[in-house]
């Protein structure tokens, strides 16, 4: 402990209020503690003598008492067990058979059977299990395997854009006891930070990165939840976002876009097509120029495309000397 300087006045005063309030705690938590443990060594004591009663009920009321003593879990269940309500060492039972004390065990049944959920598109609010408790148990159903539907959540972009999201969430119990333990109802909770998840994660991201990068926000969010949810033993296998909608006005703003990118693409192709036929064309004027020849050939190979053709029109070829002949009359008259 640092004592005040008694040089400074000031903070020696300072320093001294501050020991006497440190000493007054120390007091109170002593006296707090003593009195913890009292009330701890009486509810032990206590404890001890209604488990020794509930052992004698046992003993008295015999074979009936085993009826209700010993339960039975299937192998897909597992048995959390409180005994005067503290949670009993040795984690969850089962399966097979384990025994109770009638009137101060109860005990969670968990099953680990696969589930559903499905949350309706037109409700997102889910409604929490009810804990019915019964004279000698109280028998809670727990899904270890579940997944359940984000339907049509109503999402802010980072562009102020509206959209609707529909995603599924695969989740299931990892830790029995802990789910019982440290939240009221697992699944109700779990389903709350999804929802909440997927609205913070779509808000801080652009449309076109929704559109476009699903898989890595789906691996964001399920890194997420499964942080959050594992003090709640609750273990996220997988996020998948199954579809996003987008307004309708943004739909047709979207759809006029991509047909007039389209167009200008398609102009674009067929301007270069023309230029590079222009191109082509001159070069073979040119090649046809420089050779008599290839052009005779040209003629030859029009000729014989025409007549392996089926129609009712028929060609007369004719030298190409003699249509000379009678152009260069046709000029000079």
């Amino acid at each position: 402990m640092d004592y005040p300087n008694p040089n400074h006045p000031e903070e020696y005063n300072e320093g001294m209020q501050k020991m006497q309030m440190q000493m007054q705690m120390n007091k109170q938590y002593l006296v707090y503690k003593q009195a913890d443990d009292k009330e701890m060594n009486d509810a032990s004591t206590c404890g001890k003598i209604l488990i020794f009663l509930s052992w004698v009920l046992v003993f008295l009321t015999m074979p009936f008492s085993l009826l209700v003593c010993f339960k039975v879990v299937q192998e897909y269940e597992r048995a959390v067990i409180f005994r005067l309500g503290r949670l009993m060492e040795g984690g969850a039972k089962g399966p097979g058979i384990f025994f109770i004390l009638p009137c101060i065990d109860a005990y969670a049944r968990v099953d680990l059977r696969t589930r559903t959920y499905d949350v309706p598109p037109q409700e997102l609010s889910i409604t929490p299990i009810e804990f019915l408790p019964t004279l000698y148990a109280l028998t809670i159903f727990f899904s270890p395997f579940t997944f359940f539907f984000l339907s049509l959540l109503s999402v802010l972009t980072k562009d102020s854009v509206t959209v609707s999201v529909d995603a599924v969430v695969y989740y299931r119990v990892n830790n029995a006891t802990i789910s019982i333990a440290n939240v009221e109802n697992a699944h109700h909770s779990t389903r709350l930070l999804a929802q909440t998840t997927l609205r913070n994660t779509m808000g801080t991201r652009h449309l076109h990165e929704i559109l476009s990068e699903r898989m890595t926000i789906s691996g964001s969010m399920q890194l997420s939840l499964d942080e959050a949810t594992d003090a709640w033993g609750i273990k996220v296998e997988r996020v998948e976002i199954k579809d996003v909608r987008l307004p309708v006005q943004l739909q047709r703003a979207m759809a006029a876009e991509a047909e007039a990118s389209r167009e200008a693409r398609a102009k674009v192709i067929a301007a270069e097509g023309e230029q590079k036929a222009s191109r082509a064309l001159r070069e073979a004027s040119e090649i046809i120029g420089d050779s008599p020849a290839a052009l005779q050939l040209r003629y030859l190979q029009t000729l014989n495309t025409i007549s392996t053709e089926k129609n009712s029109t028929i060609v007369f070829p004719l030298p190409i000397d003699l249509l000379t002949f009678f152009m260069k009359k046709t000029e000079a008259q």
